[in-house]
């Protein structure tokens, strides 16, 4: 399904990490905030 400028992204979740302990990320929960995601590929990886 292709998005147009402007269209509200569609809802996920996700498994995230932060420091100790697994985290779930639902893009639903920052709903009206800016929210920057970055996929980042593990070093030294071909991408």
């Amino acid at each position: 399904m292709p998005l147009k400028i402007g269209d509200p992204a569609p809802d996920f979740k996700l498994n995230a990490a932060t420091g100790e302990k697994q985290e779930e990320f639902a893009l639903s929960a920052h709903r009206g905030k800016n929210v920057v995601i970055l996929f980042y590929a593990l070093d030294f990886t071909p991408v």
